[in-house]
């Protein structure tokens, strides 16, 4: 146990994980959507860019260009997704990078498109090379060309789409292809959200679901809810629970404060595991640097896990620092769990 009084225990990570879980699947979840950029709050520049895209497109009569949306997990991109398909009056077609394994499976959902449809691929940084080049010209020309036959019979046919809208998510831009990334006319980086458009999206959600919670209630479940609002629904739901049977339904700063002790959430949204991270770099590695390989090897985590969940709001708080030789703990992070601070 720390001086903030939290073990070093097994952690319900997914409750705080910006990865989609099925609850968020969930109606309730869904109902918490906005549906209209008027009703989206945050990532301001991106909304006034998709605003000002969407008029001009309908202004014209085209379709939007092809939106490119990155940022960690959680953010708003299947969000963002939903309500280009709502402001342009078209449907969603939703799938993801690795559900789409051959040829034929793009082709089949091209196909069925109609004029002003928003084709949304989640993940689309985990499209195989196959895939990613039929989707060339059905992006450039709205037209997928099937070759029949083979050798010296073979023969090519060009099959014309209507005009769609992709619109694609990913958490790894850097992964992404350079001809498959040129293809978006839009492009726009998903950033962490800061605490009053946190506190915004908390008293909506609350408001939606029928919630008696106060300002200082709403405030601490923002603080811990590292940026992200699906994670800050996730913990509104968690705390709800509790304040039903503990608190008569009233959700005060201590019952957010009790009922996310009980999840092994602490003062700034750190789950066991984060706090694992960090006390892996200053115990066994003096508070670094230290190679991500050997943090997940002493932790026995997949890398990929800590690059993708624990290190970005780490990195964004200011507990973590990446230098060309590792991992380095903070000043921050050593006094955050209790240690000395001229130990770093």
């Amino acid at each position: 146990m720390n001086s903030n009084g939290f073990k070093f225990s097994s952690p319900r990570q997914g409750v705080v994980s910006g990865q989609s879980l099925p609850e968020d699947s969930g109606q309730e979840m869904v109902s918490l959507r906005p549906e209209r950029l008027s009703e989206y709050i945050g990532q301001r520049e991106t909304i006034e860019t998709l605003k000002i895209a969407i008029e001009a497109a309908m202004l014209r009569g085209e379709a939007l260009e092809h939106v490119l949306l990155h940022g960690p997990p959680g953010l708003g991109k299947t969000t963002l997704a939903h309500i280009i398909a709502n402001e342009m009056g078209g449907r969603l077609v939703i799938t993801s990078g690795p559900a789409l394994e051959k040829g034929g499976d793009l082709i089949g959902m091209l196909t069925q498109l109609e004029t002003g449809d928003v084709f949304f691929v989640d993940e689309i940084h985990r499209l195989s090379k196959a895939v990613e080049e039929l989707l060339y010209p059905a992006m450039e020309d709205y037209c997928i060309d099937f070759v029949f036959d083979k050798g010296i019979n073979a023969r090519s046919h060009r099959f014309r789409l209507k005009q769609f809208v992709l619109v694609g998510a990913t958490t790894r831009v850097g992964l992404l292809s350079s001809p498959l990334r040129d293809r978006f006319g839009i492009f726009r980086s998903l950033d962490f959200y800061d605490q009053p458009d946190l506190e915004q999206i908390v008293d909506r959600s609350a408001r939606l679901l029928n919630l008696q919670m106060d300002e200082q209630g709403a405030v601490e479940l923002a603080r811990r809810s590292r940026g992200t609002p699906r994670i800050v629904n996730r913990l509104l739901k968690r705390v709800r629970d509790y304040a039903q049977v503990r608190c008569d339904g009233r959700i005060s700063k201590s019952a957010v404060d009790d009922a996310l002790k009980l999840e092994g959430v602490d003062s700034l949204g750190l789950t066991s595991l984060d706090r694992r991270y960090i006390q892996t770099i200053i115990d066994y590695y003096q508070g670094g640097p230290v190679g991500i390989e050997a943090i997940a090897a002493t932790l026995q985590e997949e890398t990929d896990t800590l690059v993708d969940v624990v290190e970005p709001y780490l990195l964004k708080i200011g507990l973590l620092v990446r230098t060309s030789s590792g991992r380095k703990a903070s000043a921050d992070a050593f006094s955050h769990l209790g240690y000395q601070v001229d130990q770093a």
